[in-house]
């Protein structure tokens, strides 16, 4: 396995995503092999390079992308990020082998395993980034399937409202930390980690440091749900609890403590560091832990107890000690293995009781003392009891505050906070094993429980057997893994440390022993502190205060919309017009209309006429709007003139371009002219309308002339001179004009026909379900529909226009012509057809789907884009050469061919599409007896 097992392991998971739906078909039990087959596949992608990770080797990967952005296809694998690795594919594993026996049998669990799979791959994808950008990309792709996953029962509002809170909040700070890493990449000089990471200095020093700091804090606290961004992580238990297990344990909230861990050398060191991730983590963690305890239903008290245990992390990362760093990396790991099982066990009891409520769920050890031990392992791990992976983690934490300087000057104002929270952890520790496995007998149950089947609790045994096994052997377990990760994240190699379940009696045992009791006397009084809360805590919470704000900003974006989205065409064109005056005079403000080099070149006659020709079809279409034909005649006037200006100043491309362009617009405007329907007379518009109308249009014409007036007066400098030189050795074609729109300028092209291929299918999906009232139609003679003439001079015409359309195809690299304009004249000759013969012999004739179609198009020039990739070059590179043909010779041929064909089938992809559709309308006019009988 080479270095492309980094990506590789990536792309297996979001393909995965889209074929485990498919082969989901065959059963649920296809779609958790295959599930876990794609797990299983990604692991071993990344496990040849899992040994040089461990050894304290950073292995980088980097395919050319877009390097003028500075995003490059780079990945990268260190201590850190085989951590996460492991983390994301293992619990992963466990969570696909327990959802295959937690989610009701009705679900062919395909969407639910697809989703999963691409939440998988977005946060493999977030670890693994060598790229910032790359990393924010994938950052969003963990946002958008968390929404889908917590949305998965659709049908409920609760999910729908979780869901969005979630989007909302975790996608706003994708937003801000995509501003921190642009910020971040300006300060460093690249966007690559390994520079940012090695300019830390640079970034502590710069005066946007502190900008960019928070906003990369933002984007990190509302992904780990640190207060006061909180609120969304509760309510996301509206998705299955599979979901829960994977998101609060290995995925999504730790995708925030991961990037604080991974940014760690650069930006930690300072107070303002110190004040806002400390700080946080520790309101946090004290915040969190408290509502824990109040919490009646059992995924409430895990979610409250998550974001207590991502405070405590948060609250690590902030402190100035590099081993206050290990412990939080170490507590990362024992997080995700108790809370995983804790999860899954809650599950467990919600399936088997029909309840989560902990006042209904009692004596549970009495009808399932399996699970009941399992949950009781990871609880006891949770609350830091000796012997047990949170107890070792927890006692590094204690013995990190007391190492600390004194916080307001108070030497043990830190540790007792630290003792504090750890009194609530067992607090509510002690509460989900009282009340759920002991306390009398339960109340009301919709069911009977019993143990779940053996497999649904195989992955709760291995993950609290792993809470034993790092707690009595720590260092042969995690050791090393804990080593070459925090190395990783600090920047260095860490300070000493031993990891082992006994350091003898010292002040972080003490500590410990008072959490422990703390929490037994606190959950013992605990209806105190119940009654307390309902009488003074406040009754707006997180999520009453996300809805109103969100109702009061959707409210107020209806009303920004009403006042502008008026439907009113004559409002948007009046704004459009003062915009162009606006620009004009912004134009000519700074040095008059004086030319600063020179008067204008005077116009010559031929000049002068095309002016005329150009006002006479402008004041025609705009005098004869109410006529259509006539009005669509003038327009025409303006686009040939404007050809002909294009060839007088020697742009064959262009004017070719614009004559294609006006010839299948036109037509085609004519064709649909068929279908609407009269229009009334209209009476005229006052006097004082039509006056404010025609000064509106004057403004916006002298700003137009104005700013073109200010562009051809002043010293310009283009980039003309670069693409001429460079045509021939840099894209292999005389044709410049051909040569900058699929080499130079690819990338913008490859967009260009991509908007085209959404807009037409989008007119597609609008026309689908038009349905046209009688008296819309427009009464059309089937003598002129298909005119004899036309239909027998399309029966040579057709191949003959081809076949110029196909040479028009291949000579554009370097003469006149190209993809788009073959698509063009291929285009007329449909039209031509359809206007023959009718669009269902057409269609028949030429034997095409539009539809695949752009497939193949967009397609074609997506792979010829990556196909450079696989030679190390970036993204659209074309290639060109002497290639030898039989029956030819050699022939120069550049690989920027396909990227033009790709282009040539989108365009008659579009054509075709139109077609179809007033095809469509054709035939629903020939029905009237449909038609007839309603009116």
């Amino acid at each position: 396995m080479t270095l492309a097992g980094l990506p590789l392991s990536i792309l297996a998971l979001l393909l995965g995503a889209a074929l485990v739906p498919l082969l989901a078909r065959s059963g649920r039990g296809v779609a958790a092999w295959s599930s876990a087959a794609v797990l299983g596949i990604a692991a071993l992608a990344v496990a040849p390079l899992a040994p040089a990770a461990l050894a304290g080797t950073v292995t980088v990967l980097r395919w050319p992308w877009l390097p003028e952005w500075g995003l490059d296809l780079a990945f990268r694998l260190d201590g850190l990020g085989l951590l996460f690795a492991i983390l994301i594919l293992g619990i992963g594993q466990l969570v696909i082998l327990y959802a295959a026996y937690y989610m009701p049998p009705e679900d062919g669990l395909g969407r639910f395993f697809g989703i999963l799979l691409a939440f998988a791959g977005g946060m493999l994808g977030v670890v693994l980034s060598e790229n910032l950008l790359l990393m924010v990309i994938f950052w969003e792709i963990t946002s958008l399937a968390s929404f889908l996953l917590i949305a998965y029962r659709h049908d409920a509002s609760e999910a729908r409202i979780a869901a969005r809170m979630a989007l909302a909040v975790t996608g706003g700070g994708g937003l801000a930390l995509l501003a921190g890493v642009l910020l971040l990449g300006r300060i460093a000089g690249s966007l690559e980690l390994s520079a940012v990471l090695a300019a830390g200095e640079a970034v502590r020093a710069h005066p946007l440091y502190p900008v960019a700091l928070a906003l990369v804090l933002l984007g990190a606290f509302t992904k780990s749900a640190q207060f006061p961004f909180h609120f969304w992580l509760p309510n996301a238990m509206a998705a299955p609890t599979p979901v829960s297990a994977y998101l609060h344990s290995a995925t999504m909230v730790k995708a925030g403590v991961f990037l604080l861990a991974r940014l760690y050398p650069v930006l930690s060191g300072t107070e303002l560091w110190f004040a806002l991730v400390s700080g946080t983590g520790a309101v946090t963690l004290a915040y969190g832990a408290y509502v824990a305890l109040l919490k009646h239903d059992l995924k409430g008290l895990l979610a409250y107890s998550t974001i207590s245990h991502l405070g405590l992390i948060t609250l690590l990362i902030g402190l100035e000690s590099p081993l206050s760093t290990v412990a939080a990396v170490f507590h990362i790991i024992n997080h995700a293995i108790f809370k995983a099982s804790l999860f899954m066990a809650a599950g467990i009891i919600d399936h088997e009781c029909g309840t989560r409520d902990m006042r209904r769920i009692n004596g549970m050890f009495r009808y399932m003392p399996q699970t009941a031990v399992l949950g009781m392992v990871a609880a006891a791990a949770m609350a830091g009891v000796p012997l047990l992976n949170g107890f070792l983690s927890k006692e590094m934490f204690f013995a990190e505050t007391l190492q600390e300087p004194p916080v307001a000057g108070y030497a043990y104002a830190l540790p007792a906070f630290a003792t504090f929270a750890g009194v609530l952890s067992v607090a509510y520790s002690l509460r989900f094993i009282h009340d759920v496995f002991f306390h009398g007998e339960p109340v009301g149950l919709p069911r009977t429980p019993h143990e779940p089947p053996l497999w649904m609790r195989v992955p709760v045994g291995i993950l609290s057997l792993l809470c034993l096994v790092v707690g009595l052997l720590p260092q042969s377990s995690v050791g090393a893994l804990l080593r070459t990760a925090s190395a990783a994240a600090l920047g260095g190699p860490p300070p000493p440390y031993e990891l082992a379940p006994w350091h003898g009696f010292n002040l972080p045992l003490a500590m410990s022993a008072v959490a422990l009791a703390g929490g037994a006397l606190w959950y013992r009084f605990r209806g105190v502190l119940f009654d307390l809360h309902e009488r003074f805590a406040p009754l707006v919470g997180g999520p009453a205060a996300f809805e109103r704000v969100y109702n009061a900003a959707a409210a107020a974006a209806r009303l920004l919309m009403a006042a502008m989205d008026t439907g009113r065409l004559r409002r948007y064109v009046a704004l459009l017009l003062l915009a162009a005056l606006g620009l004009g005079l912004h134009a000519v403000a700074g040095a008059g209309l004086a030319p600063p080099h020179g008067a204008v070149i005077p116009a010559d006659p031929v000049a002068i006429g095309a002016l005329v020709a150009l006002a006479v079809g402008a004041f025609g279409c705009a005098g004869l709007h109410r006529r259509r034909p006539l009005a669509v005649v003038f327009a025409s006037v303006v686009g040939l003139i404007v050809s002909l200006t294009f060839l007088r100043f020697s742009a064959p491309d262009l004017a070719l371009t614009q004559l294609s362009v006006e010839v299948v617009t036109i037509v085609l405007l004519l064709l649909a002219l068929r279908f609407l329907p009269e229009e009334a007379r209209a009476t005229d518009a006052p006097r004082r309308r039509r006056l404010g109308d025609a000064a509106i249009a004057g403004a916006g014409g002298l700003g137009a002339a104005a700013l073109a007036y200010a562009l051809l007066t002043r010293p310009f400098e283009t980039v003309s001179g670069f693409f001429v030189e460079q045509s021939v050795p840099g894209g292999g074609g005389t044709n410049v004009v051909n040569v900058i729109l699929v080499d130079f300028r690819g990338f913008d092209t490859l967009g260009e026909i991509w908007v085209l291929a959404l807009a037409a299918l989008g007119a597609h999906a609008l026309l689908e379900g038009l349905r046209l009232r009688p008296h819309a139609l427009r009464a059309a003679s089937e003598a002129d529909r298909h005119p004899v003439m036309l239909a027998m001079l399309m029966r040579p015409l057709l191949p003959l226009a081809l076949t110029v359309a196909f040479h028009i195809l291949l000579r554009g690299h370097n003469l006149p012509g190209g993809g788009f304009i073959a698509g063009l004249i291929t285009g007329i000759v449909l039209i031509l057809q359809y206007l023959a013969v009718g669009l269902d012999i057409t269609s028949a004739r030429l034997r095409v789907d539009h539809l695949r179609l752009f497939a193949l198009g967009l397609a074609l020039a997506a792979g010829t884009g990556m196909a450079s990739m696989a030679f190390g070059a970036p993204f659209l590179t074309s290639a060109h050469g002497y290639v030898p043909i039989p029956l030819v010779g050699r022939t120069h041929l550049a690989s920027a061919l396909a990227f033009d064909l790709g282009v040539y089938l989108v365009v008659v992809a579009t054509v075709l599409l139109v077609l179809s559709e007033l095809g469509r309308l054709s035939q629903r006019e020939l029905r009237p007896a449909a038609c007839g009988g309603q009116g």
